[in-house]
């Protein structure tokens, strides 16, 4: 697939909506004490564990998370073009590591679910730009 594409610019789309979509309840306080507690009992249901405890710094940092995860969704909704998804790729690349790392280190298990998506998505948004400089030459 070409990055410019309209295969690739409706995969960028749709990681636009699926962030927005799962992000969008970090995005304030209020929102993300309810994600928090949907996430953890989900968790435990699930028997992946669950979230630490809530705390006001957790809240801060998965607000800040959310309001930038919100204001990159929309944008590419709106206006999806090729270099957003070589951009969102390269992020999700480094949202896989750091979830990877969290659960190397003990981290909720109810992380692994996300984790795929987020490596599914950096997979098929990096790759036609790697074929692309492969097919190029360095």
């Amino acid at each position: 697939m070409n990055p410019s594409a309209p295969p690739y610019l409706r995969l960028v789309r749709a990681s636009g909506w699926y962030d927005l979509i799962v992000t969008a309840g970090f995005a304030t306080p209020w929102t993300y004490a309810l994600v928090h507690h949907v996430l953890s009992a989900a968790g435990a249901a699930a028997g992946l564990g669950t979230m630490p405890a809530l705390t006001p710094v957790q809240t801060l940092y998965a607000n800040l998370m959310g309001s930038v995860v919100v204001i990159w969704s929309a944008l590419r909704i709106v206006r999806p073009l090729p270099l957003h998804g070589l951009l969102d790729g390269t992020a999700r690349l480094l949202f896989s590591l750091w979830q990877a790392y969290a659960l190397a280190h003990g981290g909720p298990r109810v992380l692994w679910p996300f984790l795929v998506v987020e490596a599914g998505f950096c997979v098929t948004q990096l790759a036609p730009w790697l074929r692309a400089r492969t097919a190029v030459g360095p």
